[in-house]
């Protein structure tokens, strides 16, 4: 398969996009390295971004980003950073990019814990998380072609423990075994619809 990771320096694509080069070609894409470049923030360079890649067959996406801090200090600006970025991004990377799947091909995006667990200073980001799990819920019973969508939600994993810990009292981390295996669940398997959750 040709396979786009959105991502894939971060620290799960790195590891999944390691994992998905051994069977198939992968494109990698990132907002500032990589071998092409994408704002997810900004849905010309999204629409910029397939148009240089054509036709895949799958396209994985473990970037975005949103805004931690203590409800009270956010702002509606801070709230848009995670709605322009990791919701409306990922929402974006399927409008756009369903015309350049494949037939049968398969979206997996990305959300974490915080949508079912939050912890403090994350209101923003369990709220674009869960919508996130809504969207892919949703948008399962439209697509055409026999396109698959899913969403991978991890607890805090093991390669990003040591610089979140803190944040995640009483959280056990999950081995990046695990969470490559529901990628590769979702880009390899048939399961369409489904959040993926993976809790140790």
């Amino acid at each position: 398969m040709k396979i786009l990771i959105i991502g894939g320096h971060g620290t799960i694509g790195k590891k999944v996009a390691q994992e998905l080069e051994k069977r198939h070609t992968v494109i990698n894409a990132n907002r500032s390295s990589g071998t092409e470049r994408v704002d997810l923030a900004d849905s010309k360079s999204i629409l910029a971004l397939f148009e240089k890649t054509g036709k895949v067959d799958a396209v994985v996406c473990t970037a975005g980003e949103a805004k931690w801090a203590p409800f009270a200090s956010l702002s509606e600006a801070d709230f848009y950073i995670g709605i322009k970025s990791k919701l409306m991004g990922q929402v974006n990377v399927v409008r756009i990019g369903k015309d350049y799947l494949n037939p049968k091909g398969s979206f997996t995006l990305t959300t974490g814990i915080l949508a079912d667990q939050p912890v403090d200073m994350t209101t923003s980001a369990a709220m674009v998380n869960g919508g996130i799990h809504s969207f892919v819920k949703a948008v399962a019973l439209e697509l055409e072609n026999g396109l698959r969508i899913n969403a991978v939600c991890s607890d805090l994993v093991v390669d990003a423990y040591e610089k979140y810990k803190d944040y995640f009292p009483g959280h056990t981390p999950v081995p990046m075994h695990k969470v490559v295996n529901a990628y590769l669940k979702s880009v390899e398997g048939k399961v369409n619809g489904e959040v993926i959750r993976l809790v140790e």
